[in-house]
């Protein structure tokens, strides 16, 4: 039996960039039906941002008390730790369900007509959703406006498919139990966050890396203590080796530098070589839009090569972040609903949860040289920040860069103990065109880490007062 359902807008994918445009379409009075094939929350709060958080503290406590039983300079002791990893699975999942059960509320709460099931684009005002109609059978949705919001997929490798021991980041957050041996395939942030929670709790860990460092998306001044700290942990770097796919044993096959072979046995082994746009699956191909590469092209509105049909967050390519789907869906409705409004951010914070903690935003150093622009950068050590020492935490720093001529600033960067927290600092200056002048003249708590980045402007300027 079909039904039909008219509506304005029309969303497929209820991740952080559906939900927030549904939300927003909602306040402002948009008819909006919005169709999710799982849980609201996408990969995001179901299966990325917030699990992947979870883990991490739970990691991180068990490897304080794991530390504290062999003694410790604050002179606590504790008997060795131990840990039911069900349990703390449940936790996680428990943080999980009450996130996602906000985000239908507040659907809900809005107006949003929130529909359960698989979408199959029909045409570019049109979708079927089979089994979400009257009596199980097919819902026809028609709209005046298409949204497209279907995220991304971990990329497969074809020599190491997903099945068995070999598994991807959703396997992984969710472990019926921990490996002896981990081997994570892939040294950028998904790896090595996973990576580093695994070996705190006690699983040894391989990190196999392609390029000849991890992170090589970053400078290598910023991942230098992350790779220190890796090293202090036990975990194995394997830098500039290739995977080649199993051997008869299991065990992963792999060629060195030097074009040598050798094999690596695990037990379980991560792959986390990046995500892919999901493009397949819900007849996207018959609306024929423009493609960049394997994603959606938009343009400055987020508006695709068909009038009408909008595309946000992964499905539109890089930046992969949760927070710019955020930030698209958000404007999309307010488009929609007559607003004039333009994606156009000064930067894009991005945030690696590895141990230590790693922020970008805005220009490095190199990027600021090779756009040809007369920059200065300075650096405060977190060796000289008296709150990190008080959290026994003084690896990294501060970085700034600014224009040469009039110091306005261009770009952080940063690297140590909770950095994530000091990224709303860096992105603001960049969004209100602060200079060096007006953050070294702005009273920063003390003792906080803060601190850093205020002497960091004022270290640029050529007088920080704590180094």
């Amino acid at each position: 039996m079909s039904q039909t359902l008219e509506t304005q807008l029309l969303i497929i994918g209820g991740g952080p960039g559906g939900y927030v445009a549904g939300i927003r379409a909602g306040q402002l009075g948009l008819r909006t039906v919005l169709v999710e094939v799982a849980q609201v929350g996408g990969t995001c709060l179901n299966i990325g941002c917030i699990p992947s958080k979870a883990l991490i503290h739970a990691a991180e406590s068990f490897a304080q008390a794991a530390e504290f039983a062999h003694g410790s300079a604050l002179g606590i002791s504790a008997s060795a730790p131990a840990i039911d990893i069900a349990k703390t699975v449940g936790w996680k999942d428990g943080i999980v369900k009450r996130l996602t059960q906000g985000v239908g509320a507040l659907l809900k709460k809005n107006g949003v007509q929130a529909v359960r099931g698989w979408a199959r684009i029909v045409d570019g005002k049109t979708v079927e959703v089979d089994g979400a109609g009257e009596g199980g059978g097919t819902l026809r949705i028609r709209c005046e406006h298409l949204l497209l919001a279907t995220g991304s997929d971990p990329v497969q490798l074809p020599f190491l498919p997903f099945g068995g021991k070999v598994i991807s980041s959703t396997e992984a957050l969710s472990p019926e139990s921990l490996p002896g041996k981990l081997v994570v395939v892939g040294g950028g942030y998904i790896g090595l966050e996973l990576g580093t929670a695994y070996r705190k709790l006690g699983v040894e860990v391989t990190v196999i890396e392609a390029q000849e460092r991890v992170l090589p998306a970053y400078d290598a001044e910023l991942t230098a203590p992350v790779t220190a700290r890796l090293r202090k942990a036990g975990v194995e770097l394997l830098l500039g080796h290739s995977v080649l796919g199993l051997d008869d044993a299991g065990a992963l096959r792999v060629r060195a530098p030097d074009g040598s072979e050798t094999t690596v046995a695990a037990d379980r082994i991560l792959v986390a070589v990046g995500r892919r746009p999901r493009t397949e699956g819900f007849n996207l191909e018959s609306l024929h839009l423009d493609l960049a590469g394997k994603a959606v092209k938009i343009d400055d509105q987020c508006r695709t090569s068909m009038r009408n049909v909008w595309a946000i967050g992964d499905v539109a390519g890089e930046p992969m972040l949760a927070h710019r789907a955020m930030a698209q869906g958000e404007m999309v409705a307010e488009i929609i609903a007559g607003k004039t409004r333009r994606f156009m951010p000064a930067a894009v914070p991005a945030v690696c949860f590895t141990d230590p903690e790693v922020v970008v935003v805005g220009l490095s150093p190199q990027e600021a040289q090779d756009a040809g622009i007369d920059a200065i950068a300075a650096l405060f050590p977190f060796a000289a920040n008296g709150r990190a020492m008080t959290l026994e935490s003084t690896d990294g720093f501060v970085r700034v860069v600014a224009r040469k001529d009039d110091h306005r600033i261009l770009g952080w960067q940063a690297v140590g103990q909770a950095v994530s927290e000091l990224s709303i600092a860096f992105v603001q200056s960049l969004e209100m065109g602060a200079r060096l002048e007006d953050v070294a003249g702005t009273i920063h708590p003390h003792p906080t880490l803060g601190e850093a980045v205020q002497e960091a402007a004022l270290r640029a300027l050529g007088h920080a007062l704590h180094i």
